[in-house]
């Protein structure tokens, strides 16, 4: 299937800007062709005429949505893994994902990089008159913008939390927090989402819980995580391609959180460098289609490929 197939199909937004360059030719002499270069990952049609597409993995990195000059070896593999794993706990959940048990032909040297991927729309709705997608976000833990909303004596997804609550306070339920998706997420009313969608809310709700007791049993706290849904072919609601991963989550070891050491085992220290070294202000000179040019240190890299490690060894069981 190419690319003018899927978009008539609607599976592909017109918005998204496709590319006529040629892919890795291990992959294009076997039929997958490159239509998209996204910040982290490409995607290629298949062979066939079936609804999917391959999405490759790269190690190119992006903060704040700041593409980046740089690269962490392995990262890409790494990622790959754990997100086949966070998929296959949703599926034993009897949860369909975008990401299929289909592999490509495993002797290919790229893949661990790849996953193939049942074509899908954004899930919408009208919320207020006006037509959204949506992400899904539980949280364990009164943290970052939640936190700071309350202070503020703001309740911007009509939770009612009251400004008393101490930063990490843990809730004895998880709390749901929908958003809009799209340059900016916006909140919305937690409860008239959940009149929506009161079936994708509840098994949403109890796969997080699942997982939430899951990791903590294997000596990683699950602070929150945001679900994005989708429609496939046939109409019916799938789970996107960031299920339960570091792109989608915030993991922190037992012993740190234990130690109110809270450092997220994902690319939150790059944020943080990031934020140092004033990246966003730096990126406001970009032109389009450029990369920032960053000097990250070793050290950092290392960091965030040791937290990758340790989150697929401790729950890929």
């Amino acid at each position: 299937m190419n690319i003018s197939e899927i978009t008539a199909l609607g599976l592909w937004p017109q918005s998204k800007k496709t590319t006529s360059q040629k892919g890795l030719s291990e992959l294009e002499d076997l039929g997958y062709n490159l239509f998209y270069i996204g910040k982290n990952a490409d995607l290629y049609t298949c062979p066939g005429k079936d609804a999917k597409v391959l999405l490759v993995r790269s190690d190119r990195c992006s903060v704040f949505d700041i593409p980046l000059n740089l690269e962490i070896e392995g990262k890409g593999v790494s990622q790959t893994a754990i997100s086949n794993s966070g998929a296959a706990f949703a599926r034993k959940a009897g949860i369909s994902t975008a990401i299929l048990e289909e592999q490509i032909d495993q002797s290919l040297e790229i893949a661990p990089r790849c996953q193939l991927m049942e074509l899908c729309k954004p899930l919408e709705a009208s919320i207020d008159g006006e037509l959204v997608q949506f992400e899904f976000i539980f949280r364990n833990y009164l943290t970052g913008s939640l936190y700071e909303a309350c202070q503020n004596g703001n309740d911007p997804y009509g939770l009612d939390l009251g400004k008393d609550l101490e930063q990490w306070h843990k809730f004895e339920t998880p709390i749901f927090t929908p958003t809009t998706k799209g340059t900016k997420d916006i909140p919305l009313n937690t409860q008239k989402v959940r009149e929506i969608f009161p079936d994708i809310i509840t098994s949403l709700e109890n796969l997080f819980k699942d997982y939430t007791k899951f990791a903590s049993d294997n000596g990683i706290i699950i602070v929150d995580t945001k679900f994005e849904a989708f429609v496939n072919a046939k109409g019916e609601w799938i789970l996107g391609d960031e299920i339960l991963t570091p792109e989608s989550s915030r993991f922190i070891a037992s012993e740190d959180f234990d130690k109110g050491a809270f450092i997220s085992m994902d690319k939150q220290i790059l944020r943080n460098f990031g934020k140092e070294d004033n990246w966003k202000e730096k990126a406001k000179e970009l032109k389009a289609s450029e990369k920032l040019e960053v000097n990250v240190p070793d050290s950092i890299k290392k960091t965030i490929l040791d937290g990758y490690s340790r989150i697929y060894k401790s729950l890929s069981k």
